[in-house]
């Protein structure tokens, strides 16, 4: 299938000089939606995963989903204030800003093999700072899943040293 038809480029958003991808298209056709969470569950088939992490919001698209597929519970990771038990958190850099993310302090254990399932990496930011929240609380990140990946920003420069699955990967703007 190729999902790239099933993603509309909006130019100029959420600031002129970036296009953004946008999944709505995608998620709304059943049968593409169905095959990207199969296929990024089913890429993780015979791994051990303790639990899928996923950031708001359209992360907690496909890692809940990926998590039901493969039986496993989620985690989700939110902007501050949205959480309401104790939170640890991580900033980043965003490809247009700079954010924060968090996470119940008891979401992870030590231990825990986690999976980290987001739509998009674009300059990897976001990913490692899911990175950083697991492992600070000691869980251990098996790999990334993301049904895209902007290679031309270089996410994997600074997710060196991960495992890292895409589904649609676009070389260039």
């Amino acid at each position: 299938m190729d999902l790239k038809q099933k993603i509309r480029n909006i130019p100029d958003f959420p600031k002129k000089g970036i296009v953004f991808r946008d999944i709505t298209p995608l998620v709304r056709d059943s049968e593409a939606l169905k095959y990207s969470v199969e296929t990024m569950a089913g890429h993780y088939n015979g791994k051990e995963v303790d639990a899928i992490l996923g950031a708001e919001a359209r992360g907690f698209i496909f890692g809940s989903a990926a998590a039901y597929k493969m039986g496993i519970g989620f985690i989700p990771v939110r902007r501050p204030g949205k959480l309401p038990f104790k939170t640890c958190s991580a900033s980043y850099n965003l490809e247009y800003g700079k954010n924060i993310l968090e996470m119940h302090t008891d979401a992870v254990n030590a231990g825990d093999k986690i999976l980290i399932v987001d739509d998009l990496v674009a300059t990897g930011g976001t990913a490692k700072a899911m990175a950083e929240l697991v492992e600070k609380m000691g869980g251990e990140v098996i790999g990334f899943c993301f049904l895209v990946e902007l290679e031309f920003l270089n996410p994997r420069k600074i997710l060196e040293g991960y495992d890292i699955f895409s589904l649609v990967k676009y070389e260039s703007e």
